[in-house]
């Protein structure tokens, strides 16, 4: 079972890096827009991050991931919306709200 969880959580940080990375770069290249690379990021994150919790099962924190769950939803939507109406660039509030979601995220991750 820690071998399955080791690889479910390099999974996560792979697709936190697939969120991160473009966002990181978008911004230093002042060009504010969502990738398919930020998608499949977002929907590594949810899908392990689902795992996750089933892996955890009844000793997890419930909190965390109550609140974890509900963030990587809103960042999920904030990704995916203007990558899917194929806009060119997003206001800079909610490019920067992408990356602050994500540094949110992990901090809460870590932190807790």
């Amino acid at each position: 079972m820690d071998v399955l969880q080791s690889i479910v959580v390099f999974l996560h940080l792979l697709g936190m890096a697939m969120i991160f990375g473009p966002w990181a770069m978008g911004m230093l290249e002042k060009k504010h827009r969502t990738s398919m690379t930020m998608v499949i990021g977002a929907a590594t994150q949810l899908a392990t991050g689902i795992m996750l919790a089933g892996l955890a099962g009844a000793d997890g924190n419930h909190a965390k991931i109550g609140i974890k769950a509900v963030l990587a939803l809103l960042l999920a939507i904030m990704i995916v919306v203007p990558w899917y109406k194929k806009r060119e660039k997003v206001a800079s509030g909610h490019f920067y709200g992408i990356g602050g979601l994500t540094i949110i995220t992990v901090a809460i991750a870590v932190l807790w």
